[in-house]
């Protein structure tokens, strides 16, 4: 008889095989000089939008566009923390620019949440709402 109460597991997608595909991007390094203690990924969709910048010019680039992100992510926890939330996911805005030479950015909504990671070690992971 098996221990789980919902049976055999049949199949498993891990977190190290998510960011290995690239379903996950590993912000991790960038992230723990700003001060997250626990890695950090970003969601392939919320990378294309937020962070992904495939263009020639020397006014964005994607770590430039990360820390972007890893700050409005930051700012939006400590103050769900301020506020008492203590689970669940963290919404937060970026404003961005979609190409080379637009003059009005757009808003892109995304979250943080914590979570175990492969090994129930705490992780955060950034995603678009919806992009489970």
């Amino acid at each position: 008889m098996s221990d789980n109460i919902f049976g055999e597991i049949i199949h498993a997608y891990t977190r190290a095989q998510a960011l290995a595909d690239g379903s996950l991007h590993d912000v991790s390094k960038l992230a723990r000089e700003y001060g997250f203690r626990h890695p950090v990924a970003v969601a392939a969709y919320a990378w294309g939008e937020a962070i992904a910048w495939p263009y020639d010019d020397p006014c964005q680039d994607e770590t430039g566009r990360t820390w972007d992100v890893l700050t409005m992510a930051r700012v939006s926890l400590l103050r769900a923390i301020a506020l008492g939330q203590d689970s669940g996911p963290v919404r937060f805005t970026v404003v961005r620019l979609t190409e080379p030479g637009r003059e009005e950015p757009e808003p892109i909504e995304l979250e943080i949440e914590l979570g175990p990671g492969d090994d129930a070690e705490p992780v955060f992971t950034i995603t678009a709402p919806g992009d489970r």
